[in-house]
């Protein structure tokens, strides 16, 4: 998937004004509209800007978008970061209909198919406030302990010069015990302002575990990648393999080849049922380095009447 540079794409710089955007894209859609244009590639140049428009006109379309700094550039090879729009607070729906349709496959892994649009809740004088919604990183260790943590939002304004800017605020968040990524804590009353007499909207922060260097999670299981000695998936051995609540026993069984998967039942995420902790065996070589390790290994190949690809025969 390629990088879009919608800044590039509407001709402006990446501080522009909401107004200096609007303009841009007015100009060009003129120039390139279909109807009128005599381009070759007018369809195709007039379908970029109205993505671009459609992410730089919405201040918290455009915010995310940022959110992932200058360092791309247009048309290089691009996977968005893991978590990069956690901590982002937007207002309206979860999914709520946007303009997305027909856009890139850039602008929907950004953003969803529809994108993500306000929708106010105001029906007279005195109604609701939007309801907000954010992604937070927590850690895999809160799932099974519970906590309670300070999260940092950031959400779009605009200042007095029209430019999109940043306001921040931090929040205390009890994060209960057993909870799965996917799922939304809600927060009432901290979401948008209600209008007039009207109650405040709720805060929804849509929960996501942070990259952990030894375990992956599928909803309520755990998977832990073990590496082995060749001697002991062979001869069998007890090992000790981490957990994320402490250190445990484990026993191999003599035979045991790699990716077989040794199931710790209940040691997954907390839960009614619980999930379990799955340890994938893997086989670790120690390293030829020097010269009484290359005798080591010839001894074992000439001891050894083994063949591993003898089933590709035929």
């Amino acid at each position: 998937m390629e990088f879009k540079d919608y800044y590039q794409t509407l001709g402006v710089a990446r501080n522009a004004t909401q107004d200096d955007i609007k303009r841009a894209y007015r100009k060009l859609a003129r120039k390139y509209h279909p109807d009128v244009s005599k381009e070759s590639d007018a369809e195709a140049r007039f379908k970029e800007l109205g993505e671009a428009y459609a992410v730089l006109k919405d201040p918290e379309k455009r915010v995310a978008y940022d959110q992932m700094g200058s360092q791309w550039q247009a048309g290089q090879d691009f996977q968005p970061p893991p978590g990069w729009d956690a901590g982002f607070e937007f207002s309206g729906p979860d999914a709520g209909p946007g303009d997305g349709a027909g856009f890139s496959d850039f602008f929907e892994t950004l953003f969803g198919r529809q994108g993500r649009g306000a929708q106010a809740h105001r029906a007279g004088m005195h109604a609701q406030g939007q309801d907000h919604h954010a992604k937070v990183l927590i850690d895999l260790q809160d799932a099974y302990r519970g906590a309670r943590r300070s999260i940092s939002l950031r959400m779009p304004a605009l200042d007095a010069q029209g430019r999109v800017a940043v306001q921040e605020r931090k929040l205390d968040v009890s994060i209960p015990r057993g909870i799965r990524a996917g799922q939304h804590l809600r927060l009432a009353g901290q979401g948008g302002p209600g209008l007039g007499e009207g109650p405040a909207g709720d805060l929804y922060l849509e929960i996501e575990f942070k990259p952990h260097p030894l375990f992956r999670v599928d909803g309520r299981d755990v998977y832990l990648a073990l590496p082995l000695a060749p001697w002991e998936a062979a001869l069998g051995a007890a090992v000790t393999a981490p957990t994320p609540e402490g250190p445990v026993q484990l026993t191999v069984p003599p035979g045991s080849a790699a990716g077989r998967k040794l199931r710790l039942k209940g040691k997954g995420i907390p839960g009614k049922p619980p999930g379990d902790l799955y340890a994938v065996l893997a086989i670790a070589l120690p390293p030829a380095d020097s010269e009484s390790a290359k005798d080591a290994w010839r001894t074992l190949a000439k001891t050894f009447d083994f063949n591993p690809r003898a089933h590709l025969k035929g």
